[in-house]
């Protein structure tokens, strides 16, 4: 609702230009010509990693069928201990990148995130964990396995995170290695973990599959063969059990994604998990989900739980709540869609999830400036797909400029909000809840509103996106529309200063042509219990600005009621660049630093009275004006606006 803003870029930028949401973001990736790779090792030291100087296009992601191609290489002749190895996939990461360790499932190839190893190893230095199928180590024997190695690993960098990736059963060795070492720095992302096993549907084939294992024909391929033969021929009552002896085998990497793939992969997963295999980890999963249960209250470790909307193996969604209600530092994010194979799945990106959420870190504390990645040009499709209702409204973007070029694409003007910090604050109980769009303020860089932070951007060169009036402004009330309420004092000109930073004012209008405020905030504190809600949501997100005077410190956090309106259309003007490089010196004056202050203010206001004005004049203001264009133009053609003067 917020109607104006400030851009501050670096010196280096030299204009701001006209541009239209509507423009395509055109990417011509690279093909990816070899498959994964992997280089294995049985000692925690890492090799030396350089900095990842350049950024190169994206490489195509990898399907299943990799998956069943390496693991079948992995696992010929493969005999020995469990043993970590390094996907070359992965590549170099970032300089001082934490360490990913993951865990598989019930498979145990280690392959589990091949379709993630390229963007993973941007950011994070890889490894996986490898069990080989005629291994029998106890699963307390594999938590001290990963206990010695992330001791190790904190020895030597100690300030270091390090994430531990878990599939269900890898899951239920990270709670456990994290619950016997609450004194190292510890990340947990756990998919479907298998904590829940007691109330998984697979508990009743175990008895039948300890049977099979002793018939004397008794391979994979040859057990599938026979249930689905099985299953076309019994009546519905022995149907259903065949039905779920079929579905018993998804631990063994979704039989049904196999068989969809080509019968060959059968004989892979045969070699992954041969039924004495497939017994052995299933009745070590049914030993290590109380293990892993029993010491939830010891675990302090920062936590993401991924739950799988349609796992048939594992009550999940059911599974993710418990754990982040007993928990000490845990947040969930639901996929209702995805099975229980989270990682295996074409939709779910993992590095996209760690972004949205805002669990990357270098350090001990996270550090929203230097610890930020970039969206990736996948991203950035899937975030311009899931947000093309915004052509519906067939923005307006100008500037002082009118040269036609395109700000995002031409220039690669990347601009980070400076946001409330609610948008980063996750509770697990009281009035805050997940705002809308909040994973895509964090996705594209949003910090929480800060003196630091605002150095830290500008010391770094960013690009900012700056509301000075905060939440006063942003949600404002009736009869209030477009007005600014900024401090009476700078709070931002001195410090662009002395970065040489220039200072572009920003307004937008059309707000009032979407909605109509029914109860705004003088409203609410009339009524006893909105009063009450409003004092204690703004306690809990806790109020900015405290020791400034008048409106602009009341920052009490609110949502206004409103009454949508017929669709209108948004206008965006960018005013006249205001440097501010060289005046590092001059603007030492408190006197000449508010000149300027009160300089951009009213360009500020000037860009929305202009915008207020030439709306009027828009024969497309309406929605169904817009509709009309298009209808005859195509709907992916550009809808003019008013003459410019």
């Amino acid at each position: 609702m917020a109607s104006n803003a400030l851009h501050l870029f670096p010196s280096r930028f030299s204009s701001i230009l006209r541009c239209n949401l509507t423009s395509s973001f055109s990417i011509n990736p690279s093909k990816m010509t070899r498959r994964l790779a992997v280089s294995t090792r049985r000692t925690s030291s890492m090799t030396a990693t350089g900095e990842n100087k350049s950024q190169p296009l994206e490489q195509e992601r990898v399907s299943l069928k990799n998956f069943f191609d390496q693991a079948k290489d992995l696992v010929t002749s493969d005999v020995g201990p469990p043993h970590w190895f390094s996907p070359l996939d992965c590549g170099h990461p970032l300089h001082n990148s934490p360490l990913l360790l993951f865990l598989p499932g019930i498979d145990g190839t280690g392959l589990g995130l091949i379709m993630h190893h390229q963007k993973l190893g941007k950011i994070f230095e890889v490894l996986c964990l490898h069990i080989p199928p005629k291994d029998r180590t106890p699963f307390t024997d594999l938590v001290k396995l990963v206990e010695r190695t992330i001791r190790s690993e904190h020895h030597r960098s100690p300030n270091r995170p390090i994430y531990l990736v878990g599939e269900s059963l890898g899951a239920c060795i990270s709670l456990s290695v994290a619950s016997r070492n609450p004194d190292i720095d510890l990340v947990l992302i756990l998919a479907n973990p298998a904590t829940s096993f007691s109330r998984s549907p697979l508990q009743p084939i175990l008895p039948l599959l300890q049977f099979m294992a002793n018939l004397p024909n008794h391979s994979l391929p040859h057990v599938v063969s026979s249930t689905a033969g099985a299953m076309a021929d019994l009546d519905k009552g022995v149907g259903v059990g065949a039905e779920l002896l079929l579905t018993s085998f998804d631990p063994s990497l979704l039989l049904y994604y196999a068989t969809a793939l080509h019968n060959s992969n059968l004989q892979v997963l045969a070699d992954i998990l041969p039924i004495q295999t497939l017994l052995w980890k299933l009745e070590m999963i049914n030993s290590a989900s109380p293990y892993a249960n029993s010491r939830l209250h010891a675990v302090k470790a920062q936590t993401l739980i991924l739950s799988s909307g349609r796992d048939p193996l594992l009550p999940s969604q059911k599974e993710g709540l418990r754990l982040q209600r007993l928990l000490a530092n845990c947040e969930i994010c639901t996929f209702q869609d995805c099975s229980h194979f989270l990682f295996l799945e074409d939709a779910f990106d993992l590095v996209t999830v760690i972004k949205q959420v805002g669990v990357y870190r270098r350090s001990k504390e996270r550090d929203f400036v230097s610890d930020y990645i970039p969206p990736s040009p996948s991203e950035l499709r899937t975030l311009r797909d899931n947000n093309r209702w915004i052509n519906i409204m067939s923005p307006v973007m100008l500037s002082t400029l009118a040269d036609g070029t395109i700000l995002w694409e031409q220039k690669g003007i990347h601009l980070r909000g400076i946001a409330h910090p609610m948008m980063f604050m996750k509770l697990k109980q009281g009035n805050l809840v997940e705002l809308p769009f909040s994973d895509y303020f964090r996705l594209m860089g949003a910090v929480p509103v800060s003196g630091k932070n605002f150095f830290k951007l500008l010391s770094t060169k960013s690009h900012i996106l700056l509301y000075p009036g905060g939440i006063r402004e942003a949600l404002h009330r009736k009869g209030e529309a477009y007005m600014l309420f900024w401090p009476e004092r700078s709070e931002f000109v001195r410090m662009a200063a002395r970065f040489g930073a220039k200072i572009v004012p920003f307004g937008t209008v059309g707000e009032d042509d979407f909605f109509d405020i029914l109860l705004d905030y003088e409203d609410q504190m009339k009524i006893p219990f909105l009063k009450k809600y409003i004092d204690a949501l703004s306690d809990e997100v806790g109020k900015l600005r405290t020791t400034v005077d008048g409106e602009v410190g009341n920052q009490d956090v609110y949502f206004p009621g409103i009454l949508p309106k017929y669709p209108g259309r948004f206008y965006y003007f960018f005013g006249k660049t205001i440097e501010t490089d060289g005046r590092k010196q001059e603007l030492r004056d408190r006197q000449k630093a508010q000149e300027l202050y009160l300089q951009v203010k009213s360009e500020v206001e000037n860009c929305i009275a202009y915008l207020q004005e030439k709306r009027e004049s828009d024969p497309y203001r309406s929605l169904v004006s817009r509709l009309l264009f298009q209808a005859r133009h195509g709907f992916t053609s550009e809808v003019p606006a008013f003459d410019l003067d």
